[in-house]
C-alpha cells in the first residue's frame, strides 16, 4: 500500500513556482501582480495552464448564464486561486471548493501571497 498523493508532483512543481514568485517579489502587491509573475514563472518551468478559463455552471442540469473563472488551471487538472490577502478566510476556501465542483476537478491549490514570512498554500481534494 501506497501514501502517495494525487497530482503530487505536479502540486510540488506548482508550489516551487509559488515560492519563486514570492522569492523575487515578497508580499505587498495586488494580486493581479502576482498572477503575471506566476504565469511567466509557469511557463519557465514548461509547466501547462490556462488563465482565466471560464468555467461552466449547472443547476438541475441546467446550463447557467454565470460561469466562475478561477485564476489558472495546471495541468489540466489543478485548480490555482490566488490572493493577496491579510489572511485565508472561509470564504476563500468555500470559493476553490465551488471552483473543482464545477470544473469537476479533484485538486486545487489555494494561494496567499500577503503572508509573511512565505506564501501560504492549502491543498483541497474535492
Amino acid at each position: 500500500m501506497t501514501n502517495k498523493l494525487e497530482f503530487e508532483h505536479e502540486t510540488f512543481q506548482i508550489r516551487g513556482a509559488v515560492f519563486e514568485v514570492y522569492r523575487e517579489m515578497g508580499c505587498g502587491f495586488l494580486e493581479a501582480v502576482y498572477q503575471e509573475c506566476l504565469e511567466k514563472e509557469l511557463h519557465s518551468r514548461n509547466i501547462p495552464f490556462a488563465s482565466q478559463q471560464s468555467l461552466p455552471l449547472f443547476y438541475k442540469g441546467e446550463l447557467m448564464k454565470q460561469t466562475y473563472i478561477p485564476d489558472l488551471i495546471c495541468y489540466g487538472s489543478i485548480i490555482v486561486e490566488l490572493k493577496a490577502a491579510k489572511e485565508i478566510t472561509p470564504e476563500h476556501k468555500a470559493q476553490i471548493l465551488n471552483y473543482l465542483k464545477a470544473a469537476r476537478l479533484k485538486i486545487g491549490l489555494l494561494v496567499n501571497f500577503s503572508s509573511y514570512p512565505k506564501a501560504q498554500i492549502e491543498r483541497f481534494i474535492f
